[in-house]
């Protein structure tokens, strides 16, 4: 396959927000307490990703400080419409969407978010659910066409999705999402994630910012905040091939694995492999569904080429 240069980024809407560098954002960390060890962070990373102790102090604890401003700020709204209403009600779970292309770094994000926001004693009740489990069983999709598109918006039980989301901030006491194994590219028949009441549910997955012309709802109506994880193209792909690589050597040699033909496959053809399902299926899906969303979040976390984020963009109110 003959080398093609990764397409150039749209720019971002400047105008609508406050833009910070790395030093300028560190800067709003207070004295929000560091409150993850060396250890911690090494578990929460994905396979080819990196996440430093500096990451975590000069980006996500001042990220948890606002959420958590965020979260009391949404608690006392609730406690005023409930005085309205001359009733009091268990607040509903405080809900965080988080999108990006595949191989951006979206998982570790939520991972390692979730563990801060975990420690803070206002919210320590925090679920991570991801929109893998509400893709259409392999076997549907097989029998649509849509195997190809995975992913893709029309892969996903919308109708499940929305259905979970809406009893979520219905309050429910109990709310269960299917659960997804990566090793078999497959839905695992007959396991939920229950969730009882948490504080806060961060929602992660490609288009989970997407706004369909004449959908009366969408996922992102459930949420009270948004974040985007932003890279240029060309990083994005090289990252999908590297994690590609990886994957070959510690989960396609498992039997179980979807992807268990490719394990023996020389180099140079399993780098040519991952460059083309990136450019027949993720890059399009990135281009056509996913980067077009980035102007919906009320945050934007843009990566440098070694994984580190380099600038914060937060929507002016």
């Amino acid at each position: 396959m003959d080398a093609v240069p990764p397409p150039e980024d749209p720019p971002l809407a400047e105008p609508a927000y406050r833009v910070f560098d790395r030093a300028a954002w560190a800067g709003l960390r207070a004295s929000t307490p560091l409150s993850l060890t060396r250890a911690d962070i090494t578990a929460l990373k994905g396979l080819n990703e990196t996440v430093s102790l500096a990451d975590v102090q000069e980006i996500y604890l001042p990220l948890s400080r606002l959420l958590n401003l965020q979260v009391r700020a949404a608690r006392r709204l609730a406690m005023a419409q409930d005085a309205f209403l001359g009733h009091q009600a268990a607040p509903p779970p405080y809900v965080i969407g988080i999108a990006g292309s595949v191989a951006v770094g979206k998982s570790t994000l939520a991972r390692v978010l979730r563990a801060i926001l975990a420690r803070w004693p206002d919210h320590p009740r925090v679920e991570l659910v991801t929109t893998d489990g509400f893709l259409h069983p392999t076997k549907v999709l097989e029998e649509r066409g849509l195997m190809r598109r995975k992913g893709f918006p029309e892969s996903y039980d919308l109708k499940r999705m929305l259905g979970f989301l809406n009893a979520l901030k219905a309050g429910e006491p109990e709310v269960a999402a299917p659960v997804y194994s990566h090793l078999k590219y497959d839905i695992i028949p007959g396991e939920m994630q229950v969730l009882r009441r948490p504080d806060i549910v961060i929602f992660e997955g490609l288009n989970v910012l997407q706004h369909a012309a004449g959908a009366p709802v969408v996922a992102s109506d459930y949420f009270d905040f948004s974040v985007y994880l932003d890279a240029a193209i060309g990083e994005i792909e090289a990252w999908y091939i590297e994690r590609f690589l990886l994957l070959q050597k510690i989960a396609f040699p498992n039997p179980d694995s979807y992807f268990h033909h490719y394990r023996d496959l020389p180099l140079d053809e399993a780098k040519e492999v991952a460059r083309g399902i990136w450019r027949s299926i993720n890059l399009p899906n990135l281009q056509q569904n996913i980067q077009p969303t980035r102007h919906r979040a009320r945050l934007v976390l843009r990566k440098g080429r070694d994984h580190a984020i380099e600038q914060v963009w937060l929507r002016r109110m």
